[in-house]
């Protein structure tokens, strides 16, 4: 699903942004930690006070390399007229951004916004440069038709 890699580029990249600031301070890493943070991403002009995508989470640490540790990770994605249209979450992700690269061995779950699909599994691995997302293993993929029913399964 290729929208969904997108998603999960948009907001890797929110991240790069918040922690690392302004391109010319790329390889400066943050100092501490922060807690309970919001960064939202606008749509382009003249959409521009509209929220495209909202990342969060309880908690970002820096780790040795560059590398920063995100708990308990939500990224939201939003259409023009607000709706939304991919939630993910994961409770830990560990996050390149000089490499933009994304992974964890932990549980993550992706949800349209309409709730007709959810995927969950174990482990995960993004990279931006390919805008591509894989899941691991135990990879579970529920596909909600109202009034369709499947017999003989």
């Amino acid at each position: 699903m290729k929208w969904n890699a997108a998603t999960v580029c948009l907001a890797i990249g929110a991240a790069t942004f918040l922690f690392t600031g302004m391109k010319d301070h790329a390889q400066s890493l943050p100092v501490g930690h922060a807690t309970d943070f919001t960064s939202n991403q606008y749509f382009e002009p003249p959409n521009e006070r509209l929220v495209k995508m909202r990342l969060s989470g309880a908690e970002a640490m820096p780790l040795p390399g560059g590398l920063l540790d995100i708990r308990h990770l939500q990224v939201e994605t939003f259409a023009l007229d607000g709706k939304t249209q991919v939630i993910v979450s994961a409770p830990q992700c560990n996050y390149s951004p000089f490499d933009g690269v994304a992974n964890s061995a932990g549980h993550m779950e992706l949800q349209s916004g309409d709730g007709k699909i959810d995927v969950r599994g174990e482990g995960f691995l993004w990279r931006q440069t390919s805008s591509s997302l894989t899941i691991s293993n135990h990879v579970r993929t529920l596909i909600n038709m109202p009034g369709v029913t499947m017999a003989g399964l």
